[in-house]
């Protein structure tokens, strides 16, 4: 399988602007650039793109580990913070927190922690990643 995601991008780093767009149009010239990426306005950045792609593979290999394990969720939520911090030889992302809430009839918390800790490690994206990537794991009745 192969996919992709592209970029496009006009001008300086500061006053620059740029476009991201994905294969499946889920993303198409969405606006992204230094304002959106460090100064909190409108747009994206690719810190929350690695967070959001992050946290959807994460929580469907999640739910393959609950199938083989004869669990299936009836919900799972997880936030994926990514932490970039400027180092002297320019910025790293040094950090991935994955916080998964989750329903899970037949599953006890131990076994709903293990699974996920599971999950987390195998993830193709976690396994991309050369950040410290740690999980908390709430497990709803």
């Amino acid at each position: 399988m192969s996919t992709f995601g592209s970029a496009k991008w006009q001008g300086g780093i500061k006053d620059g602007k740029g476009t991201i767009s994905t294969k499946s149009g889920a993303l198409s010239d969405y606006p992204y650039g230094f304002s959106s990426r460090f100064e909190g306005k409108p747009g994206s950045n690719p810190e929350e793109l690695i967070g959001a792609a992050h946290a959807a593979c994460f929580t469907m290999a999640l739910s393959l580990i609950l199938g083989e394990a004869g669990l299936t969720a009836d919900r799972m939520e997880t936030r994926a913070d990514v932490t970039l911090v400027k180092k002297d030889d320019g910025y790293a992302i040094t950090a991935v927190h994955l916080s998964l809430t989750g329903k899970v009839p037949g599953a006890d918390k131990a076994t709903f922690e293990e699974l996920a800790s599971k999950a987390k490690a195998g993830c193709p994206v976690s396994k991309l990643l050369k950040a410290d990537i740690t999980l908390d794991v709430t497990l709803e009745g």
